[in-house]
């Protein structure tokens, strides 16, 4: 067996020739070694394999034609050991049928004999980038859902993370189930994150600040003069998502109509622009997240009993926060870091006493209300140390509100039709048991100008 190893060629990537023709590895050989690649002989599938199994092989070049197991049998083998090793076949002119074949198994690419040597080189070439490429996005992934990780210890949180596991490598529509607050967005950037589609964007869509007249082209596009102010041709969330993932928050607060035609896109992998006749073919996971009992809103025929089947495939329930007290501490002592780093503060510390506090409240804003709570006292704290007290005023400021004699203390006519407005939107949030769209339609304003409103008074 001939091996070619320049002493500089130490860091260079390794490319494994396995082909039971020794004329054949020593021209490849020679060819790859001119160019101060490393490379590595195996005359047959089970010495490739085993050489595979040791590690440090970039790109495996392998004869389809051989005896004992066949090219095609190690490319399968070696799709199970290594999914991402860049795997480039050599065929006879006569088994370009069988290259073609290794395509769609997973081969990278293929070469026949006999060989260009520019063309042997530039695939390789391509084959490395696609790895490093692969090792990138990787990278980018793990990172994603470090900086997105859903924290916790409790058996509650445990089981959500479970079932991430071993939903987000699947193609399953998933429906995340939730309280406000509780972490339902974690959990969709972390399906999308582990997921086969994690090299492509998360498009995320929430349903419930998009008027009912414009959430159809927000989905599906439209053509230019499809309506008024249709000044030009504009894709929808589904073609913008294709290849990917769609995120579809507060899906509870979707009109039947729009619902009608979203199932019609799961059904069909297809949309149609409004004003269009074409249908456009797409390929998109869709994840729905919402606060609602979908159930019962079939039940009341609020929602369709077809679309919410379609829907959920899997569930995910996020616990609320009151059910997975031992990890408060947890997640406290995280967004405080965070708050320091962001503010630029000195680090700070939480009080015994100030932990014994944060277990004890109810929480009805859950993980959310936690990290406002926790920014606005590192803010607001005089010391390194977080005590009880700190806690306790900032938690009775936001939750105070600015009602009677309060109201004239306040020193602007802005500031006063603020506090009004704050405390007349948090009051029918409350009467409509935080409904937004029966709660916009009460106080007679845009669902989207609602959710504007949410965000400002840090109501959301």
């Amino acid at each position: 067996m001939a091996l070619y190893v320049w002493s500089s060629m130490a860091s260079q990537p390794r490319i494994l020739i396995i082909d039971d023709q020794a004329a054949i590895r020593e021209q490849l050989a020679f060819a790859l070694g001119y160019e101060k690649y490393r490379t590595a002989e195996a005359k047959d599938g089970e010495d490739g394999l085993s050489q595979i199994e040791a590690g440090d092989i970039a790109v495996v070049l392998l004869d389809i034609k051989m005896p004992g197991i066949d090219g095609l049998q190690v490319l399968s083998r070696i799709k199970e050991l290594q999914p991402e090793l860049p795997v480039i076949m050599i065929t006879g002119h006569g088994d370009i049928e069988t290259a073609v074949i290794a395509i769609r198994t997973g081969a990278y690419d293929f070469l026949t004999k006999p060989f260009d040597t520019d063309r042997v080189l530039v695939s390789i070439k391509n084959a490395l980038r696609l790895r490093d490429l692969q090792s990138e996005n990787d990278a980018l992934k793990d990172k994603l859902a470090r900086e997105h990780r859903i924290l916790g210890s409790s058996s509650a949180i445990e089981e959500v993370r479970g079932l991430i596991q071993r939903v987000a490598p699947t193609e399953a529509q998933v429906l995340i189930t939730g309280e406000n607050g509780t972490g339902k967005e974690l959990v969709a950037l972390q399906l999308h994150a582990r997921s086969q589609r994690h090299h492509t964007p998360l498009l995320a869509l929430n349903c419930a600040a998009i008027p009912a007249e414009l959430l159809e082209s927000e989905l599906f596009g439209h053509e230019k003069g499809a309506f008024t102010g249709a000044t030009q041709t504009r894709r929808g969330h589904f073609e913008e998502a294709s290849g990917g993932t769609l995120f579809l928050d507060e899906i509870g607060d979707m009109a039947l109509e729009a619902q009608a035609k979203l199932l019609r896109a799961l059904q069909e992998n297809t949309v149609t622009r409004l004003g269009g006749s074409k249908p456009i073919e797409v390929d998109v996971r869709v994840i729905a997240a919402t606060n609602q009992d979908l159930q019962k809103m079939v039940e009341e025929k609020r929602f369709r009993e077809d679309l919410y089947y379609r829907l959920h495939v899997i569930r995910i329930d996020v616990p609320p926060l009151r059910e997975r007290r031992e990890d408060i501490g947890e997640l406290a002592g995280h967004f405080l870091g965070e708050a320091c780093r962001r503010n630029g503060l000195t680090k700070r510390k939480l009080s015994a006493e100030a932990h014994k506090y944060l277990a004890s409240l109810p929480w009805p804003g859950n993980v959310r209300e936690l990290k406002n709570l926790i920014e606005a006292s590192a803010i607001l704290a005089d010391g390194p140390t977080i005590g009880e007290d700190v806690l306790e005023t900032m938690a009775a400021t936001a939750s105070r509100p600015a009602v009677g004699e309060e109201m004239f203390s306040i020193d602007t006519l802005e500031a006063f039709r603020a506090a009004s407005e704050r405390e007349f939107i948090r009051r029918k949030l409350s009467e409509n048991s935080g409904n937004i769209k029966r709660t916009a339609e009460r106080i007679k304003i845009q669902r989207s100008n609602l959710y504007k409103k949410l965000e400002r008074y840090g109501l959301k």
